[in-house]
């Protein structure tokens, strides 16, 4: 495969020292641009579905992707957010096993995608970025864990107040104290667990307690501190 024009070098990319790649060798950076695409997304767009068969992974230039399976009923249950300098569908392509979970943009985005052939070629050669992959699998384990966790023993109360925190610290607040991700209240329950009629009551609680403003879709961390007593984080 071919890249674009306009992303021509893994060199030229501004997270370039985020992303799983930062350890590899000047050589192994162009090998990624000669065999990557790198196209823009629209919002709403699929990346790949669960349960097909995907040939490579995909490293995040710009934008937010939303990580989601479907469950019987058809319903998302959202599992994480991928941003910029985050990489997706690589444990499909190091197993060799068919994508578990959708991968779709929420928020015009730049992906590059890298061949799965490229990608192991790296693994197997590059101990850094070997290790590296290992610890990024391993901290998504320990969070998938810790949502089991709380989807058992807390409160839809508190996994939202929860939520939103990990939204703060994942995706910041802007100068105005705004979440720097937009999301549906749809989306909002997807990630709780809940059903949409609970989340809309919910933040409109935490609206009354002080916590939050809400201003359309926009939410304003007010307490911070609030929110993460109410989320029992410690």
């Amino acid at each position: 495969m071919k890249h674009s024009p306009s992303m021509s070098s893994c060199d030229s990319c501004s997270n370039k020292f985020e992303t799983i790649f930062k350890h590899l060798t000047q050589e192994e950076h162009d090998m990624i641009s000669l065999d990557k695409n790198c196209e823009p997304y629209k919002k709403g767009s699929v990346i790949y579905h669960e349960g097909n068969r995907i040939s490579g992974c995909y490293c995040i230039s710009s934008g937010i992707i939303k990580i989601y399976k479907t469950g019987i009923d058809g319903k998302e249950q959202i599992i994480t957010f991928a941003k910029n300098g985050d990489i997706i569908g690589f444990r499909s392509v190091l197993s060799g096993e068919l994508a578990c979970t959708t991968a779709k943009v929420i928020e015009d985005s730049s992906l590059c995608f890298i061949p799965g052939d490229t990608f192991i070629q790296l693994f197997k050669q590059n101990r850094e970025f070997s290790m590296d992959l290992m610890q990024l699998a391993c901290k998504e384990l320990g969070e998938a864990n810790a949502y089991i966790t709380d989807i058992a023993q807390k409160t839809v109360r508190e996994r939202l107040a929860e939520i939103l925190i990990l939204l703060k610290d994942n995706f910041h607040l802007d100068n105005e104290q705004f979440l720097q991700i937009t999301l549906t209240r749809e989306e909002l329950a997807n990630i709780v667990g809940t059903a949409t009629e609970s989340v809309i009551r919910l933040l409109s609680e935490f609206k009354s307690d002080k916590l939050i403003e809400l201003h359309g879709r926009r939410i304003k961390i007010t307490d911070i501190n609030g929110l993460k007593k109410v989320g029992n984080i410690f």
